[in-house]
């Protein structure tokens, strides 16, 4: 059975077939670092978790690379602006090597609950300056970069397929990338910035051929995939929201130094909205992970963004969401029920579910279908269980492998045959956030009433018990180490 994957570049769905047999290489975008995981986070990370999960068993080995951002992203997302992790040290009067480390654990932290496996390579873009400087030397040699009062830009006029991804015009491109007052330093105006000259306060910055700086967000992405991957790519992965201006330029630059496709799949995941509304910091909805999981399990969470296509919206509400607690309750259930039965002589069927599942997985990851055909096994088995001769212990194997399979394998949703301490490792997460809020609370009136002495015994006492807090101006925080 052929997987069928949507090509966000051709905009239709293509045979995947991987450009070295029995590997596939995959990169997706990792998050800024500034700041605590959401639950746009988790809709991009879930699902491409499960991509990965389903590569490897088709029997490919799978070498997946997701970098972590911790310079060079600016506020405006383009060329000007404030480094995100720059304003927000300002804001936390610390260094920004500090809160890219605190907000990277952070970030684990909250896809370890949710069943994310972590990727083969996790390169961060601090770690990477030289490969980012020698990628532009290249741009430059070739023509495609050019440098002025220690600024380097891109030419997107050098690059005829510059909006090819997203599908702008190139008038369209231009404006769109144009968020700002355009640099009069620059040849045209939807050229982009490679490296950036530092101000003599900024903190984060490098030698570099064409003085200090540091380097343009969309440079570490070419510049690292290529490093680890090779100079073409099977599946490249992200949001929607980075297609243009940010994975427009990640193809500029790779293909405009190698004349090789960058990219085979481009794969991009829907947004999140709240109650029908686009979530985002700006509008003061944005869903903190760490506050979701504090009222719900966080596999339910992962159950619930699965019910959604990875190319659909997924529209956050307690009614949805609780809605999926039952859901899951009961799958679980069901689960329980087959492997803590005793042997019975009747007959079940798992191979019409398995041939459903693998159809819907091989069609484009199709999730909520997949999740649907676990729904009518489940169904059916109850019902099988009901029964008295119930399930003969062929049926009650087959039928436990398909679910092993299905659900814990591929999905991650269910508890496999054998961790009878999952459920209570569940609850002492749960109980560990109680606390946590307790504890901030109390060090939050200390504070207030000025027992400085206190506070700082709290926070010095939970750090070497592995558990860092960080003040903020929205209040503490915390992530353990």
């Amino acid at each position: 059975m052929s997987l069928f994957i949507y090509n966000s570049l051709s905009r239709t769905k293509e045979q995947f077939e991987p450009l070295h047999p029995g590997f596939v290489s995959i990169y997706v975008c990792g998050p800024t670092v500034y700041g605590h995981s959401h639950l746009g986070h988790a809709k991009s990370y879930v699902s491409f978790d499960v991509v990965v999960r389903w590569l490897r068993h088709c029997g490919y080995q799978v070498k997946y690379v997701q970098n972590i951002t911790d310079v060079g992203h600016l506020t405006d997302d383009a060329d000007e602006g404030e480094d995100k992790i720059m304003k927000q040290a300002r804001l936390e009067k610390t260094d920004p090597m500090e809160i890219a480390q605190f907000y990277t654990r952070s970030f684990y932290e909250d896809m370890d609950r949710l069943s994310i496996l972590r990727p083969n390579i996790a390169p961060a873009a601090t770690a990477h300056i030289p490969e980012q400087i020698a990628l532009i030397e290249r741009l430059v040699e070739t023509g495609h970069a050019y440098e002025v009062n220690g600024n380097v830009y891109f030419s997107v006029e050098s690059f005829p397929g510059y909006g090819r991804l997203s599908g702008r015009t190139d008038m369209e491109a231009q404006q769109s990338g144009n968020r700002v007052e355009v640099r009069s330093e620059k040849r045209h105006t939807s050229d982009f910035a490679l490296w950036k000259k530092a101000e003599e306060n900024h903190l984060m910055k490098w030698r570099s051929p064409w003085g200090t700086g540091y380097p343009g967000w969309h440079l570490e992405c070419s510049a690292m995939s290529m490093k680890y991957l090779g100079e073409t790519i099977d599946i490249h992965g992200g949001g929607m929201e980075n297609k243009f201006p940010h994975h427009e330029c990640e193809i500029a630059q790779a293909e405009s130094v190698t004349g090789k496709p960058y990219v085979r799949f481009w794969m991009h995941n829907n947004m999140v909205t709240v109650n029908g509304i686009k979530m985002g910091k700006s509008l003061k909805n944005s869903v903190n992970l760490k506050e979701l999981f504090s009222t719900f399990d966080p596999i339910v969470i992962r159950f619930f963004i699965l019910q959604s296509h990875y190319r659909s919206p997924l529209d956050f509400s307690d009614v949805a969401i609780r809605a999926s607690q039952t859901g899951l309750e009961k799958l679980h259930e069901t689960y329980r029920r087959l492997m803590e039965t005793n042997s019975g002589s009747g007959m079940f069927a798992v191979e019409p579910y398995l041939v459903r599942f693998n159809e819907a997985m091989n069609d484009d990851f199709n999730t909520p279908i997949a999740v649907s055909v676990l729904f009518d096994c489940a169904k059916a088995l109850n019902t099988a269980l009901d029964r008295s001769e119930g399930v003969s212990e062929t049926a009650r194997e087959e039928a436990g492998k398909f679910l092993d399979m299905a659900g814990t394998e591929v999905l991650g949703i269910l508890q496999p045959a054998g961790r009878s301490g999952d459920k209570q490792s569940e609850e002492t997460g749960k109980a560990l956030d109680g606390v946590m809020a307790l504890i901030l609370e109390l060090r939050a009136e200390a504070r207030k009433n000025k027992d400085f002495a206190l506070s700082d015994k709290l926070r010095d006492r939970l750090l070497e018990a592995g558990i860092e807090i960080k003040d903020t101006r929205e209040g503490a925080t915390w992530s353990a180490k």
